[in-house]
């Protein structure tokens, strides 16, 4: 499902990108007045001028190296209606809007979503007004919008002329743009032609035709859904989208202020974004949303309205729904203290409490590499504790990438690298040395248990040993397939994990593994695949030398896939971990990481007896 839903989402974004690219390389042509009479007709429709057309796309574009077709066609009828239809070998989606109804329909799934009534004033899909509410100054293309709502062609001529070194071929007739890039226009109807490597575009316009009936699907299954629902989801999906494709320099380059609130304080360390809060969970929570706001709405558009999106065109299911159904099967095991922080933090937020609640429990839809090693494989004798998290970077989470210092009043301080609106852990550290990373497996629908990340976020609260970490598993329900490394820096204690609803199996240090292979000494190794081969020969390799160096050596690709969204080296017993962020060009394995001392980092009011321990 995943393979296809980046398929989805490459394919759509891809055509956007050659047909917005074509739309500003039009107008680079020294004979002004040429240009201007191209211009002319694709003017009238991004300015408003014509009030009903429609356009037609067919795009051939290479993907996993192999060619793949889509058509795209979109009927503008007036500022309340328009209808927009694509078809690809995997998908077809239909998308029909009227003034009293809005209709997505998913004919290789049987079934259209429909809408009826209000929407929401700003998250709409109304024509008059759509590309400003869907292109947000977090992408790259606000700086086209100018651009695309003018109104004369010869000024808007001069313009790119001025911009593009775009030459006219005359003996083919048409434009070229560098050296694999070409541009031909048709007037009568009018058309355009791209060719950009081994992609290929043709658009043409033409007068609307009759407009359908908005709740016309035979054959069909209709499912209602609350229209500010669906005009929301497909709205901020698509406007996520297009940051995640196109960031902006607010996302690369983001500002970078330090900033402090009760109860929290927001630094930036050699680039990375450090949450401390500190007080009760209602406080804590309080605190995250006023220091992260901008984060964690990316954060949940990424997951709740991208993802979501792509989800529903893929399986067919409503994204929300499949969520709602997890949540209410998870949420009788979720802790109370952890539903109060969620509830305080969506206030702060301004979101609907239920809204936020779903997000929360999302990583137990979707289900990365993992070690420990110490004693004679390591150069000091230290443990060292390698996680890598292989999810996802395509949905943008690094835009809201966040280590946060907890310290809710009478529990463990810990460190928790994760993201802005997420309260639970899949990679963490507390001030009693211990650490904990997770793998996902298999098992989706299994979820009457604690949630994943919050039963990770309870051990590094209330756990000081490793024993106490493993009782915790024992004896809690469980959710899903999931594999893990539990390590105790005191100790010099580590265990491998491999979980399920039924039963909780432990992997020694040195033990020989089915599915793991023969056991190395004073080492524990988690990963699948060919990933997991090149783990273990990099571990025998540099076994009794292994430092923090060599431990994020060890985290570099193949063993990190493309899709590594953060790794992160623990030194439990000296209270420091490294960590490193993906970005939009580059997974986290290859990028720079980051020194952090958790006992440095924890506010005052922590106190010394929760620190100190874990030096003992």
């Amino acid at each position: 499902m995943r393979s296809r839903s980046l398929c989805v989402a490459r394919c759509t974004s891809i055509l956007f990108v050659v047909i917005v690219c074509a739309y500003s390389a039009r107008g680079a042509e020294p004979a002004v007045s040429r240009l201007m009479a191209d211009l002319k007709p694709f003017l009238a429709l991004t300015s408003g001028g014509t009030a009903q057309f429609s356009v037609a796309a067919k795009a051939t574009i290479p993907i996993e190296n192999a060619p793949q077709s889509i058509e795209v066609g979109i009927a503008r009828f007036n500022e309340e209606a328009f209808d927009l239809d694509v078809v690809h070998r995997d998908y077809e989606v239909h998308v029909r809007r009227r003034a009293e109804a809005t209709a997505l329909a998913l004919p290789k799934h049987g079934v259209v979503y429909l809408g009826r009534g209000d929407v929401d004033p700003q998250d709409n899909l109304r024509p008059a007004g759509l590309t400003a509410r869907l292109v947000s100054s977090g992408t790259r293309w606000a700086s086209y919008l100018p651009l695309a709502s003018a109104t004369d062609p010869a000024t808007l001529s001069l313009v790119l002329t001025g911009l593009l070194n775009v030459q006219w071929d005359a003996a083919q007739g048409r434009w070229s743009v560098g050296d694999n890039a070409h541009l031909a226009f048709g007037q009568n109807p009018p058309s355009l032609s791209v060719t950009a490597g081994k992609s290929q575009v043709e658009v043409s316009v033409a007068t609307a035709g009759t407009m359908s009936a908005v709740d016309a699907w035979d054959g069909l299954r209709c499912v209602d859904l609350d229209r500010v629902e669906l005009e929301r989801q497909l709205a901020r999906g698509v406007r996520r989208a297009l940051e995640i494709l196109a960031p902006s320099t607010q996302l690369t380059s983001p500002d970078t202020t330090a900033r402090k609130v009760a109860h929290g304080e927001l630094r930036w360390i050699d680039g990375q974004r450090v949450a401390i809060l500190s007080g009760t969970p209602e406080q804590v929570g309080r605190a995250h949303g006023e220091l992260l706001r901008v984060e964690a709405q990316r954060c949940v558009d990424s997951v709740l309205h991208t993802f979501g999106t792509v989800h529903t065109l893929t399986t067919g299911r409503w994204f929300r729904h499949d969520l709602e159904t997890a949540y209410a099967r998870l949420s009788p095991h979720i802790p109370q203290d952890h539903q109060t922080e969620v509830a305080a933090l969506a206030s702060s937020l301004q979101w609907d409490p239920h809204t936020a609640k779903l997000v929360n429990v999302f990583p137990e839809l979707f289900h990365c590499s993992g070690f420990a090693v110490f004693g004679s494989a390591t150069a000091d004798g230290k443990l060292y504790h390698g996680r890598v998290l292989d999810y996802m970077t395509e949905i943008g989470l690094q835009d809201a990438a966040t280590t946060f210092i907890v310290q809710i009043d009478g529990k463990i301080p810990f460190a928790n690298i994760g993201y802005a609106g997420f309260v639970g852990s899949v990679s963490g550290m507390n001030a009693q040395a211990i650490s904990l990373g997770e793998m996902g497996g298999r098992g989706e629908g299994h979820w009457d248990g604690v949630p994943m990340s919050n039963l990770m976020r309870k051990a590094l609260e209330e756990c000081s040993t490793l024993d106490e970490v493993m009782n915790l598993w024992k004896t809690s329900p469980r959710t899903c397939e999931y594999y893990y490394v539990f390590a105790d820096g005191k100790t010099n204690r580590a265990v491998g994990v491999a979980a399920v609803p039924e039963s909780v199996e432990f992997i020694l240090p040195g033990q020989t593994h089915p599915q793991l292979g023969e056991g190395i000494a004073d080492a524990v190794v988690l990963s699948a695949g060919s990933r997991l081969e090149e783990l273990r020969a990099r571990v025998t390799q540099r076994h009794g030398q292994i430092d923090a160096s060599v431990g994020q050596w060890l985290m570099s690709r193949p063993v990190a896939m493309k899709s590594n969204l953060h790794n992160v080296l623990f030194v439990p017993a000296d209270g420091v971990f490294y960590v490193a962020n993906a970005d939009h060009k580059h997974p986290a394995a290859e990028r720079p990481y980051v020194r952090l001392n958790l006992r440095e980092l924890l506010p005052p009011q922590a106190g010394p007896a929760s620190v100190s321990a874990a030096a003992q």
